[in-house]
């Protein structure tokens, strides 16, 4: 059964009941008792079922309209994603919604509801820091409805993804700290769930085991939020407490390296002669700051115009999810700046 064929017939037939007392209970009618209201909308959940302007409009024609669901707007890769994404779709011939779940799985769950009753014809998805249990998206896949995951990879089997080499981004990075002569290197690293993140550690932690050195695990540091002032404390700490101090961060994110500046200038480090430091993103600002500072770059419009190009061929049914099995990865790029290299 694909997603929304099921109707309020199928759950009446399954529960023994008339249609007009499962529609009274979907729309918590006075006088259906709590009991039958709650066999309704677990049967409803548990087929998929929607009102039958959207299964009539999924069943029968498209939209020509797709969904996109980011973490937030103002992220300078995820503005560049959504470029990529609108030049696909329009030469296409497709709409775009965009929401922003603002890293709440409540809002991801939501946004998704209510694409779904606009008749959205498939999803992009950058899932949010909170997501654990991606059954909101499995239960989509289930039912056949194209979905192609942007970035964050979800632990999910079947999910169609486009990601950058997490891994060799942050390899690089901390290789080229190594070469400028650091021999401290600690690594502001973000959410610990998030594959990404994940990665990015392990191309730190493998960096250093390559050039001879050792991990301090004590110089590992997670920065959940990513914010600025989040990675000025941790910064922070780490110079003035830890037992050997820091002489270069290698951080997750550019906002996360900016407050690593932050700290080195509180206490009197000079960058990049006391102190190196890279970043991961390559936001706008790192070319305007001063010094300048070295980033990984992240080719955001190239994930939004792969993303878009997959979902489309997706709902268009040129290729199958099942084909793909493994995600698409989109190589970085370091950009070595004034912050990284000693003169």
């Amino acid at each position: 059964m694909k997603i929304g064929q099921a109707t309020i017939k199928d759950i009446a037939k399954e529960l023994g009941v008339s249609s007009s007392t499962v529609s009274r209970a979907l729309k918590d009618y006075p006088g259906i008792s709590e009991e039958t209201k709650r066999k309704v909308k677990e049967v409803a959940e548990r087929l998929n079922y929607r009102p039958n302007a959207v299964a009539l409009s999924l069943r029968k024609s498209r939209s020509f309209t797709i969904g996109v669901i980011i973490p937030e707007v103002v992220h300078f890769f995820f503005s560049t994603v959504i470029s990529g994404i609108e030049e696909v779709a329009q030469a296409r011939g497709y709409n775009v919604i965009l929401t922003q779940s603002n890293e709440s799985v409540d809002r991801e769950k939501s946004s998704i509801e209510a694409m779904l009753s606009n008749q959205i014809d498939g999803f992009l998805v950058c899932f949010t820091k909170e997501t654990k249990d991606f059954d909101h998206f499995s239960k989509l896949m289930d039912f056949g409805f194209p979905i192609v995951f942007f970035d964050r990879i979800p632990k999910l089997e079947g999910a169609v993804s486009v990601a950058v080499d997490d891994y060799k981004g942050g390899y690089e990075a901390v290789s080229h700290l190594i070469e400028q002569g650091f021999q401290n290197i600690a690594h502001l690293s973000g959410p610990k769930s998030l594959k990404i993140s994940q990665n990015r550690e392990r191309g730190y932690r493998d960096a250093l085991y390559n050039h001879g050195m050792q991990v301090n695990e004590e110089f590992i540091r997670e920065c959940p939020t990513g914010t600025t002032e989040e990675a000025f404390s941790v910064a922070m700490d780490l110079l003035e407490n830890s037992k050997s101090k820091p002489d270069a961060f290698f951080a997750s994110n550019d906002m996360a390296a900016v407050g690593a500046m932050r700290a080195a200038r509180k206490l009197g480090l000079r960058i990049p002669d006391e102190m190196g430091i890279v970043g991961f993103s390559n936001w706008q600002f790192c070319s305007m700051l001063e010094p300048s500072l070295s980033s990984v770059a992240q080719p955001g419009f190239k994930m939004g115009s792969e993303s878009a190009t997959l979902l489309l061929d997706l709902i268009e049914k040129k290729i199958e999810g099942s084909s793909i099995k493994d995600p698409i990865i989109l190589n970085t790029e370091l950009l070595v700046r004034n912050s990284s290299v000693r003169r």
